[in-house]
């Protein structure tokens, strides 16, 4: 390695692009390529960035497995940042052991945690999990320390565990300070903001309250029945029931649980339940059958009992039931929560993290664009949608639930 590759490797180290480029701006041999493209990274041009890492992975020899691997892992992170989720994972965890087997464990790490934060924006929270745990950090320099504790944050937001998020952004607080990369610090600044906005609203006994974070988790522990309205389950006693796929039927319970201790009537249950504008004896027969399945699947936790005006919501063991809702309900709330990071999102990765259809994603962006609610920039394959963040509100919460793997 010359000095002037040295030289820039260690102001990129340090966050200084344009020192690095000053180095290294008019090389075109492999390594200087790819310092030029993790500072053009730094810089914000990505698409540039993943040009120049592309060729500089190219021209490394295949004796050089180290330095290609090093690109793959640098591309890797450019496409994370770019919301570009449908890059292969495969080739990243490839590039992780090939790094490990020659001794590079550090950058071997970094390629570790990027393939937890990839898992985690998709809902692979077991498989993150998973990965995470293997991990060491200790022999991590500050700046990768930082990223990783973010990434034990990430994930353990994502699992309501606000303990374990709080002493971890702690960590990656002093690492990023003690890094003194000023993007780095602000990015554990957001994380804390996140956890201290409000996350969810309480809506029991007619009323409604919003909560943060650990407050959502303390009511997911405590002893009441929580119809939640964030990941379409019921939750009591340690036990959750997923509704999500089953929509009529969470709605329902829903309703019953915003009505506790008092019955809703067959009406307002048809009317909101199936849309219907007058209920008529087929909407009640569909009433009676559907009211006949949701008993089914609650009957370990509560019964559903019919009353003389519609039905009613009566727990087994729990001392109440509450609604858990999001923060600010609105049609395709799920898109706006992704795209309310602030990072440039393709229709393509909404769908991945969504597991949900690109048309419907499409059709959903199409709709929230007309409403000013989003915009996109760029064309065909290379289109991204962005929103400015909800201000305020943490949207954890408005993810979808994971489902299982």
């Amino acid at each position: 390695m010359d000095a002037l590759i040295a030289a820039a490797a260690r102001a990129l180290a340090v966050g200084d692009p344009l020192a690095a480029l000053k180095r290294v701006g008019l090389r075109d041999d492999a390594s200087a390529l790819a310092l030029r493209g993790i500072a053009m990274a730094q810089l914000g041009d990505l698409v540039r960035a993943r040009s120049l890492l592309r060729d500089a992975a190219r021209r490394f020899s295949p004796r050089e497995a180290v330095a290609r691997a090093r690109c793959v892992v640098a591309e890797a992170e450019i496409a994370l940042v770019s919301r570009d989720l449908a890059w292969s994972a495969k080739s990243l965890a490839s590039a992780a052991s090939v790094l490990q087997r020659h001794g590079d464990t550090v950058n071997a790490a970094h390629a570790r945690n990027l393939e937890v934060r990839h898992l985690v924006l998709i809902g692979r929270l077991d498989a993150a999990e998973s990965v995470l745990a293997k991990l060491d950090p200790s022999p991590l320099p500050p700046a990768l320390r930082a990223t990783h504790e973010l990434a034990v944050a990430g994930l353990a937001t994502r699992r309501l565990n606000t303990t374990v998020a709080r002493a971890a952004l702690a960590r990656a607080e002093a690492a990023a300070h003690t890094s003194g990369i000023p993007a780095l610090t602000a990015e554990v600044e957001s994380a804390w903001r996140l956890l201290d906005a409000p996350a969810a609203r309480l809506i029991a006994r007619g009323g409604e309250r919003t909560l943060k974070l650990e407050e959502v988790e303390a009511l997911l522990a405590s002893k009441a029945l929580v119809v939640d309205a964030c990941r379409h389950v019921v939750h009591e006693s340690g036990e959750t029931l997923s509704l999500a796929r089953r929509p009529v039927l969470f709605t329902l319970a829903r309703l019953l649980a915003e009505a506790w201790p008092g019955d809703i009537s067959r009406d307002t249950l048809v009317a909101r339940a199936f849309r219907a504008k007058r209920a008529d004896e087929s909407h009640r027969a569909r009433l009676r059958v559907e009211m006949g399945r949701l008993r089914r699947v609650l009957r370990d936790i509560a019964d559903v009992n019919a009353t003389e005006r519609g039905f009613a919501l009566l727990p087994r063991r729990a001392s109440e039931i509450v609604v858990l809702a999001r923060p600010v309900e609105e049609e395709f709330a799920a898109v706006m929560a992704l795209l309310a990071d602030g990072e440039s999102w393709s229709s393509s990765a909404l769908a991945l993290a969504l597991r949900t259809s690109q048309r419907s994603v499409q059709r959903a962006l199409d709709s929230l664009a007309l409403s000013g609610k989003v915009r996109a920039f760029g064309r065909a394959r290379s289109r991204r949608w962005m929103t400015p963040p909800i201000a305020g509100i943490t949207t954890t919460l408005l993810l979808p639930a994971p489902l299982p793997e």
